[in-house]
């Protein structure tokens, strides 16, 4: 008689941190250094600020906004802006490390 195991579900590596280091933070902006390590990611947050991103490496960032994912491509030195209360999870989708630098502005 064979008995019919149910499959166990995969239990799913977590992915490692992304790394943060804050070079200026006053009344009004914080500068942050992001750099992710191959699949890094930022973890769930809400951006409370204004902000602009420089890329220092040219690649692709997958971005979950919860009910979508999409490729987004960073050029090296290219500086992007986005409004305040965006939501999403930040992940390397490259094969080496990606890094930028992020100025939210406070006023």
């Amino acid at each position: 008689m064979t008995i019919m195991l149910p499959t166990p579900t995969p239990t799913p590596t977590p992915r490692p941190a992304a790394v943060a280091t804050v070079q200026i933070d006053n009344e009004r902006v914080r500068v942050t250094e992001w750099r992710f390590a191959p699949g890094a990611a930022t973890g769930w947050h809400r951006h409370e600020f204004d902000y602009v991103v420089v890329p220092m490496t040219t690649g692709q960032l997958r971005i979950d906004s919860g009910g979508s994912e999409v490729l987004a491509e960073l050029v090296l030195g290219r500086s992007y802006f986005r409004p305040a209360l965006v939501e999403h999870n930040v992940i390397n989708a490259n094969p080496y490390e990606l890094a930028f630098i992020e100025l939210e502005l406070k006023r």
